[in-house]
């Protein structure tokens, strides 16, 4: 009997955001707004080539490409690590009743296991940072 391998482990990381699920959607899906939010991701402005963006990260030069633009709040994203590696990044922004809800699953691809929570951490801080930046202009007149 062939050994069975371990599965790769997923942590689902959410925050909800007391914005419209649409304005969540429209902010977090720009690639102008990666460095402000997902520090995890990207360190500096992002760079585009057709649908591929080239982002310097914390792993060192990553390239992404997120599914086209939906009205279902899938922002689903490919990153090609420099190992040349591709993780597929399944995130979700739900409506939820105090707003909306955005769901980030995180994978344990290539990463020890203190590796994965230091990742898990990480994606947690980037959705902290995004709840705060919409709801922060979100009470902002003007």
């Amino acid at each position: 009997m062939e050994a069975m391998s371990t599965p790769t482990a997923s942590r689902h990381v959410s925050t909800v955001i007391r914005c419209a699920p649409a304005e969540v959607y429209a902010y977090a899906a720009d690639p102008d707004h990666l460095p402000a939010w997902a520090a995890g991701l990207a360190q500096a402005e992002v760079t585009r080539e057709g649908d591929t963006l080239l982002v310097d990260s914390p792993m060192g030069r990553v390239t992404v490409r997120f599914v086209p633009a939906n009205d279902l709040g899938v922002l689903d994203h490919d990153v090609t690590l420099p190992s040349g590696t591709t993780v597929t990044n399944p995130v979700r922004v739900l409506a939820h009743p105090e707003g909306a809800e955005v769901v980030f699953t995180v994978r344990q691809i290539e990463l020890s296991d203190d590796e994965f929570e230091n990742d898990v951490r990480t994606v947690a801080a980037d959705l902290g940072r995004l709840r705060s930046i919409l709801e922060e202009a979100a009470v902002t007149p003007g």
